[in-house]
């Protein structure tokens, strides 16, 4: 078990008062069996006039924020410790019908991941088949685990990571063609490669726990997550090519990709005034404390 603490701070300035809309805040990890919420402590300036705390259809904790006064700074603090017990993200089974691929989901099964197995950048198909024709062709028979760990690895060993701050993610085509992109771009690459053979997968955002990193950084990370019978929803980060484990903090999950970011909202200015881009900046900080 790991005891980790997560700060995660946002603040926007700008060049002068706005009235500052309502805000959605994904910032507290998902809590299940492998991770639990110790503690929580939310700071935001200016004051604002309500928050709530909801589950979105996801099933992802999300505050949402509204705000009493205009501003010219926004700032957004976020503490949360956790404790991690995927201490063996090998240790799961498979079920016996899923071992081999190709597979067919149950129906029962099936009618809930529907989706997650509907791709999104359909016009990107042909160029990610031909390159998926290294890993699966059709009438080859192969163990499904070791697929998903050919295309995982794949991406991280094959392409180029960078650390893109343009919003948004990157089309699959673009991916393969630039052989680059972020870990958002190759965790959509994945998760399209899933799909595109009928697997179901989905994105995840949330945090990386990096013990060559210093106590005042930390990386907000991405990665995915594929539904295997037998043993559930399974991480696979497309970065390093490794299986999700207790270095990995997943906060929110979702079908697309560009849906979670952790903190999304908008402001109106004054009649008028200037147009305005706030600059933004971001602090992460993931250490791990005794237990």
């Amino acid at each position: 078990m790991r005891r980790l603490l997560i700060k995660h701070v946002t603040t926007y300035q700008f060049t002068e008062p706005v009235t500052l809309l309502a805000h959605k805040l994904l910032l507290s990890p998902r809590e299940g069996h492998d991770i639990r919420v110790e503690s929580s402590e939310l700071i935001i300036f200016p004051p604002h006039h309500h928050l709530q705390w909801k589950l979105d259809v996801y099933d992802n904790t999300m505050a949402e924020v509204t705000f009493t006064e205009t501003s010219s700074l926004l700032s957004i603090d976020s503490r949360v410790m956790i404790q991690h017990y995927d201490d063996e993200p090998l240790n799961f089974l498979v079920a016996d019908y899923a071992m081999m691929f190709p597979f067919q989901y149950n129906h029962s099964e099936n009618a809930d991941l529907g989706l997650y197995l509907s791709v999104i950048f359909e016009q990107d198909q042909v160029l990610l088949r031909a390159w998926m024709n290294q890993f699966w062709h059709s009438g080859q028979i192969v163990e499904t685990y070791l697929l998903l760990e050919w295309i995982n690895k794949a991406i991280a060993t094959e392409f180029t990571y960078y650390q893109r701050e343009e919003p948004g993610v990157q089309s699959p085509a673009t991916t393969l063609t630039s052989r680059a992109g972020s870990c958002r771009d190759f965790s959509t690459l994945f998760i399209e490669a899933c799909r595109s053979l009928g697997l179901a997968a989905r994105f995840v955002s949330g945090y990386l726990y990096s013990p060559t990193l210093s106590q005042c950084k930390g990386n907000t990370h991405a990665w995915s997550e594929v539904y295997i019978p037998g043993a559930g929803w399974k991480g696979f980060d497309s970065t390093s090519g490794l299986v999700v484990g207790n270095q990995h903090i997943a906060v929110a999950v979702s079908r697309h990709p560009e849906s979670v970011p952790p903190v999304s909202g908008s402001f109106t200015i004054a009649q008028n005034a200037a147009p305005q881009s706030p600059i933004m900046n971001v602090m992460v900080g993931v250490s791990e404390m005794p237990i």
